[in-house]
């Protein structure tokens, strides 16, 4: 399993340099966040030996078992699933980053569990570009006041946006998506205040690459099916 995971790193870091070049990008533009969720330590391990260092995790619970022991240096845990307010203390004991964040509750909630930390946190915005009800996500009309309000919150920090797109046979469609995150980034101060833009996944990164994505939320892709 290790040499085969090796080798599928392998081949999707080829793959990813590709699409950045294709895209005018070089390689190091774009980070692999290798989404390890229901996979298991020994997996996480194997994947920071073939050379990946930032790890995405859905759920506070399930990465604070898994990251009991800490990963080696220079790794880092990104929440990418919701965040519900209660779980914010015990979110702080494991991630590094919190990508979705998406209200005002969680906004001040970080801010004061931040603060008792005397930590500044990396946080950023989760944005519902395609309005899709099932999928969290603040909408593009109130992503400004959210950035502003992490702006203000003097244990927080905002690194950037992320989305999700859409679920498409044709990951073409995902375009638009793509481009409206990095369109709606781009008018809210741009990558000098907002470096990161976390959105593709492992039937669209290239797709989000062409689009400016310097953050891909890679699990398939790397780990295989899940079970």
């Amino acid at each position: 399993m290790i040499f085969a995971l090796a080798d599928q790193i392998s081949q999707v870091r080829e793959a990813v340099a590709e699409a950045a070049v294709a895209a005018g990008r070089a390689a190091d533009e774009v980070t692999i966040v290798a989404v390890s969720k229901t996979f298991p330590r020994e997996d996480v391990d194997a994947a920071f030996a073939s050379g990946l260092r930032v790890f995405g995790e859905n759920r506070v619970q399930e990465a604070t078992a898994k990251f009991a022991t800490p990963l080696p240096h220079g790794a880092s845990v990104h929440l990418i699933g919701q965040l519900q307010t209660n779980k914010v203390k015990q979110a702080l004991s494991v991630f590094d980053c919190i990508e979705s964040v998406d209200r005002v509750s969680l906004i001040n909630t970080l801010q004061k569990e931040a603060a008792k930390l005397d930590r500044v946190v990396a946080v950023l915005v989760q944005v519902n570009i395609a309005g899709e009800e099932q999928k969290s996500g603040c909408s593009t009309q109130d992503a400004a006041d959210l950035i502003e309000r992490i702006g203000q919150a003097s244990h927080l920090r905002c690194d950037g946006m992320m989305t999700i797109a859409p679920l498409v046979n044709d990951p073409e469609e995902t375009r638009p998506t793509f481009a409206a995150l990095r369109e709606l980034r781009d008018s809210l101060g741009g990558s000098a205040m907002l470096p990161m833009l976390s959105m593709g996944m492992s039937n669209d990164y290239r797709i989000a690459i062409s689009e400016g994505a310097t953050h891909i939320r890679l699990g398939r892709a790397i780990f295989g099916n899940r079970g």
